[in-house]
């Protein structure tokens, strides 16, 4: 095969490049080096010139036809009004580049960053990344002692990563570490959360949109938004604070002055100013937990916020500006809120750009044991005492962890909790299987005390308060539990399965989501029905 032609392509060095008298061949002149490497023969030398340096240009052009007859030298003429512009130098250039006839069949093409402004320089770089200049980087140096005399040095820079194994392993290894600390060290083993996770540290590192986190309570959304803060902080992305605001907690003129501020005297109380939420995270990032609790007011406020970076403090005149990124949290449909006028379909639009479900607890079976372990150590470096399982107590948690007996209502927070628990009794320093069963009576108990104040709400989530108004009590508890069973389950056929283990073995044909199917009718229900309004 027919080796290519080599092809410079490079701005003219206003100051480096000129000189007329005999001694500028004593001085080293970036864009004539090129031409003078015995190991680096170049066909052509495409010189680009503003109009003002045309005689430089053809002085260039002269001496490269001098000292290296080979070479064919054709100076173009690209005008910037001024070079330190970046808007007028990356326009001109990649006019030319557009305009330029290609040849990579026939022709390779070396891009020389060494002479004109830096902004040219980083033009030049960044029309060459992007590939509409098909080649690699050329940088020019002079020689290594001043006074010798000689071209210099050159150094080809390819920009395709892919080729260089250590920077792209490198990269790789950045990216798992960033997702490990996302996961804030835990090695979770739920294939479909690992990609999550993964997708959500790409997303966090190249965007400053709004990222929407929904999950049920005690997933974990709190402590993922403070992780994405601290791995924007590390990469230099964020300089303000990580500010986090429970929306459920804040109602009427109090939720205005807590996010918003307020100037004094702006209400009853009022006696001096207050900063706000918003203001506070300027530069860094706000986390606004349960954000559906806030108020069509805050709402619009917020998106305002979000779009323009202004609002105006509780009772000011005066707009205030702040530039954060906006984490937003949810255990609730939007959706069905925004159907039902509790919140703004512009503002959800805003911040569902980057929208990210974590799974419960009861969804990720295969983590409850690398998070057993991560709990425990954080317990040791919170207390300074190291707590460990017994082998038959460990297994014994482990398995009803597992079980359909664990609801993990509470998720995470459930976990945590019976892991202090435990560890706060365990006889020295060890939990034992005594310690365990005591632990699994105290979860059920609160489950059960719990799942009766929700089953109620499922129940009126489901048929409507009237229809739950009429049905007998002993109806209301098995629907609920009923109810409880498909929140959790995956399909008609799994709640049916849990539902009715203990008798299927005893029934010649099996057929569990049929005999659950005939139980929702009896109130009108269907699975699709009750998938929708519970959220799922």
């Amino acid at each position: 095969m027919e080796a290519r032609h080599r092809v410079v392509i490079g701005l003219l060095g206003s100051t480096l490049d000129s000189g007329n008298g005999p001694d500028r061949w004593e001085r080293w002149r970036p864009t004539v080096s090129i031409c003078q490497h015995e190991n680096l023969l170049v066909s052509r030398l495409e010189l680009l010139y503003e109009r003002k340096f045309l005689g430089v240009a053809e002085q260039v052009a002269g001496d490269i036809a001098t000292c290296s007859p080979e070479t064919r030298t054709r100076i173009t003429e690209i005008n910037f009004r001024d070079p330190w512009d970046f808007e007028q130098v990356y326009g001109a250039l990649h006019d030319f580049a557009r305009a330029y006839e290609f040849n990579t069949e026939r022709e390779e093409y070396l891009i020389h960053i060494t002479t004109g402004t830096h902004v040219a320089q980083i033009c030049l770089f960044l029309l060459t990344e992007s590939h509409y200049f098909p080649g690699k980087l050329i940088q020019t140096s002079p020689p290594d002692r001043r006074g010798k005399k000689g071209p210099g040095r050159f150094e080809i820079i390819d920009l395709d990563l892919s080729k260089y194994d250590r920077i792209a392993s490198r990269f790789q290894q950045e990216q798992r570490e960033a997702v490990s600390f996302l996961k804030s060290g835990i090695e979770t083993r739920s294939h479909s959360f690992n990609q999550l996770i993964s997708r959500i540290e790409q997303v966090a590192i190249s965007s400053r949109d709004p990222l929407l986190l929904m999950g049920p309570t005690g997933a974990g959304k709190s402590r993922l938004a403070r992780r994405l803060y601290e791995l924007k902080r590390v990469r230099h992305q964020v300089k303000g604070e990580f500010v986090e605001v429970n929306c459920a907690t804040i109602k009427g003129d109090g939720a205005m002055s807590a996010l918003f501020g307020h100037v004094r005297g702006a209400f009853t109380g009022a006696v001096r100013d207050r900063r706000g939420h918003l203001r506070a995270a300027d530069g860094g990032v706000l986390f606004l937990d349960e954000i559906g609790n806030l108020g069509l007011d805050e709402q619009a406020m917020l998106l305002r916020a979000l779009e323009e970076k202004v609002f105006f403090p509780l009772g000011g005149d005066r707009e205030v500006r702040s530039d954060f990124q906006l984490v937003a949290g949810t255990n609730s449909d939007l959706g069905i809120s925004v159907r039902e006028g509790r919140f703004r379909e512009d503002l959800l639009a805003r911040i569902n750009l980057w929208t990210f479900r974590l799974p419960g607890l009861r969804d990720r079976i295969e983590d409850i044991e690398p998070n057993l372990q991560y709990e425990l150590d954080q317990y040791a470096a919170r207390e300074g005492k190291r707590i460990t399982f017994n082998r038959e107590a460990r297994i014994k948690f482990l398995r009803f962890a597992a079980s359909h007996e664990a609801h993990w209502t509470g998720n995470f927070r459930d976990l945590n909790g019976a892991i202090i628990r435990m560890a706060t009794l365990a006889p020295g320093g060890r939990i034992s299987v005594e310690t365990v069963e005591e632990e699994i009576t105290r979860l059920k108990a609160g489950w059960q005390a719990r799942s009766a104040s929700e089953g109620e709400a499922l129940i009126r989530r489901v048929l409507g308060n009237q229809r739950a108004d009429e049905l007998d009590e002993f109806d209301k508890a098995q629907l609920a539990y009923v109810l409880e069973i498909s929140r959790r389950a995956r399909s008609l056929s799994e709640a049916g399965r849990i539902l009715f283990g203990a008798s299927r073995a005893r029934k010649k044909t099996i057929n569990d989501a049929d005999r659950l199917r005939k139980y929702l009718a009896r109130f009108g229900l269907e699975w699709p029905q009750i998938q929708e309004a519970l959220g799922n």
